[in-house]
Parts: C-alpha cells; structure tokens; sequence
C-alpha cells in the first residue's frame, strides 16, 4: 500500500520505519525540516533499539522517503496521524493542536478513496470531532482510530508484533467497511501470525488506550504506596510484590517499587483522562487517577529526603553521583523523568550533581545545563559523597561494588529502582538503601 504518516517523531517514525520494513511504500512527512532531514539521511532522532537498523534497510529498498510537502501524500490510500498530543501547559488536559493541523494540512490533498487513520492518543471525542472537520471541509474519507501500545525501548517489536490490533470504525457500515479493509490490508503480516483484533466505535478505541495507560499507572503507584507503608514497618515490599504477582489475576508486571514513572505518556494520559472526564461531567468516576498521580510524585521527594537524611541533614557542599537521567532504560526521553526531577531538586539546594545516562547525557546537557554529566559511572562517581541509581539501565546494574568503592568519597548507595544485590554491595562495604525493603 501507499501510506502517508504525519507526524515523524518517536512514535511516527517507528511506524513509517516499521510499515516500509513489511512491504508498504510510506512517506513521512513533518514540518521540522531538520527532523526530516536527518531522517531522510538515515540518522535517528531519539534512541530506540533496533531503530537504526530497520530506518537504514527501510531507506535502501527505497519503500520509505520522507517530505515536509504535503501535496506528495496526494496519492497515498491511506493517511496515518501519528503527531503528539501534550499536556496542555495551563491545563491538565491534552493539546490537539498538532492533531488539528495535522487533518488540516492533509485535507487539500485529501482522496475521497482514501482512508485517515488515528494512532495518536486523544482524549475520547476527539476522533468524532474530526470526522465533523472532514465532513465540513467537504472531505468524504472514512476516519477510523487504531490507537498505538508502544513500549520505549521495544517499539519496533510492539509495532512489527503487537499483541493486539485495536480498530475504532466509523457508524456508517459502507465507511466502517472500506476502514476495515484497509487495516486488514496494512496490517496483514500480523493478521496472518493471528494477532488478536478488537473493533469498536470510535470512543470505545480512544478509550482502550487511556485506559490501558491509566491501569498500568495505578499498579506502579499501588506497589510503590505499599513500599510506604513497608518502610514504616520493616516489611520487604520486593517480597510481597512477589507474593501478589503469582495470584494470575495480578500478575507481576508493573509491581516493582521505585521511583515511580515518567515519559511522555503516562503522566500526561492519566491527566488527560480526568480532565477529560470532568468535561464530560463524571469527575468522580477517576478520581483514584488523582491519588496515582500524587503517589507517583511523592516517591521522588521521599528520594530527595532520603539523599538529604543520608548526607547529614544538608546538600549544601556534598558532591552526588547520579546514575540514569532517562525515565527508563533503553531510551533517551527525559520527559516527566523521576530522575532528572531528583538530580534537578539536590542541586537546587546546594549539591554538586554530577548525572551519567548511557543514552540522555545529550539531552541533560541541553535541558539541565546546570548539571555536570559524566561519560559512565565511574567518572560520575569519582569523590561522590552519595551514590543515586535512578534508571535501571543493565549497566548499572552490573556495577562491580567493590571497584565502584574504589573511587567515591563515602561508600553509601541509594538503589532507586531496586535492582542492586542489598548483600553483595554491604559485603563490599557500602551503606545500602532503597525503596520499601528492610
């Protein structure tokens, strides 16, 4: 098929990446030139594993290009938004102003034949409010929603793999018909390895997403409220997570206590879904989203008083190593990250913070100017008062204690994200603290 996507940021281009690398002929078009342009020249915008590869064979098959002129999406089947949706800055609902311009800007080179499709995240109504837009605009494509579930860090395997296929069709069965096709066309590779589709309207489709985001949310902040209560008792929240993971109606994923989390999409989702719920008058119904969202913000201020506890009641002098700035491993996206929140809070009030991240030291640079960044751990470490391990990257979880001792001016250890051996490293030396574990 000839599909355009618009919008190549992190999640258009894995999917234009992804759909070329199947067989489609796709175009991807941004209005960042630059970001076109390295595209263009097979250099990748963000890390992601596996991107690079897939962006390079996608670009010499010669199936994928990208554009910033709109008019060459004239003879595409199908147009897929794929443009961000953020926090709005003066609300807690999500910003469709990308998503707006995107059916704008598409709609003089828009095909009746042709078929618009929805991956973004949106809050529910907003796919019927568009169709409205083409409908007034004198455009006849059916609209359809196939909202994305990319996992950073596996966003390749999530799009060429997913474990399911989500299609929120239109109400008229003539339009609701010709979308379905040309999902089924665009995704027949994983039709035929018989990954499961769920169809619904439009709202119920906007929904799954939102809904799916805000469920995996509440398990992080459910574990890392028990972890609270385990730390004022002298309870193992590692174990209990263990214990509730084997009951196969919870499951063990998302159970881990830490830090709490961060990206670009779970705090600005799970806002997004109450905002969106008191416009539609049902305020009450999410209100324990609000919870989630104030559990998840404390665990990064319990970490800052734990450093603060740690280095004698003041920051004031004390150098600190801080390992990991990415909101979680395998990525470089520093959005809403609990890690770069906390080294920002200690050097705020008086710390030297020295940050080492194996993918966002680039990104620290640019945002946090006034940070230090380190090539690895151990150049971060070199003469730290207080060790911080904030993103779980396998790295540091391999750290060897007894060389790390080596080089830090006090041996004391603060296990953010609860991945470190608490007996190998007190055998080596070092005071061991982390969260919700004796």
């Amino acid at each position: 098929m000839r599909i355009s996507v618009i919008g190549c940021g992190y999640l258009g281009a894995v999917y234009a990446v992804s759909m070329a690398s199947i067989g489609h002929e796709v175009l991807g078009l941004d209005v960042d030139r630059r970001r076109i342009d390295d595209l263009a020249q097979g250099v990748a915008p963000f890390h992601e594993p596996g991107f690079d590869r897939v962006l390079s064979e996608s670009l010499d098959s010669g199936r994928l290009r990208f554009s910033t002129d709109y008019a060459e999406a004239a003879r595409c089947e199908a147009h897929v938004i794929c443009v961000g949706t953020p926090q709005q800055i003066d609300a807690a609902g999500a910003d469709l102003t990308f998503v707006r311009a995107a059916v704008d800007s598409l709609l003089p080179h828009l095909d009746d034949d042709a078929v618009v499709l929805g991956r973004s995240t949106v809050p529910v109504g907003t796919a019927a409010s568009l169709q409205e837009r083409l409908r007034a605009a004198g455009a006849r494509s059916p609209l359809a929603w196939n909202p994305e579930f990319l996992r950073e860090g596996f966003a390749v395997k999530d799009t060429l793999h997913p474990d399911r296929l989500v299609y929120g069709l239109p109400e008229d069965p003539a339009q609701a018909a010709r979308a379905r096709a040309v999902l089924d066309e665009m995704y027949a590779p994983m039709l035929e390895a018989e990954t499961p589709v769920v169809v619904g309207n439009y709202a119920t489709a906007e929904l799954v997403k939102v809904s799916a985001n805000a469920f995996l949310a509440t398990k992080i902040s459910f574990i890392n409220a028990v972890a609270e209560v385990c730390e004022a008792t002298g309870a193992d929240v590692s174990v209990i997570a263990e214990a509730i993971g084997l009951d196969d109606r919870i499951g063990p994923k998302f159970l881990r206590a830490g830090i709490g989390f961060g990206g670009g999409c779970l705090p600005k989702d799970i806002r997004a879904f109450m905002a969106r719920a008191g416009e539609l008058g049902v305020t009450e119904a999410l209100g324990l989203l609000r919870e989630v969202d104030n559990v998840n913000n404390r665990r990064r201020d319990h970490v800052v008083n734990m450093a603060r506890k740690a280095l004698g009641g003041s920051f004031t002098g004390k150098r600190v190593a801080v390992l990991g700035a990415a909101f979680k491993p395998d990525s470089d996206d520093t959005r809403q990250s609990p890690a770069l929140y906390i080294a920002s809070k200690i050097s705020g009030r008086g710390a030297d913070v020295v940050v080492t991240d194996p993918a966002a030291n680039q990104r620290v640079h640019a945002e946090r100017p006034n940070l230090a960044i380190a090539e690895d751990a151990f150049a971060a470490a070199d003469g730290a008062d207080l060790v911080l391990l904030l993103t779980e990257w396998a790295q540091f979880k391999e750290l060897d204690p007894v060389a790390l001792r080596e080089v830090v001016g006090t041996p004391h250890m603060i296990d953010g994200r609860n991945v470190l051996d608490p007996a190998a490293w007190r055998e080596a030396g070092w005071t061991y603290q982390s969260m919700g574990r004796p």
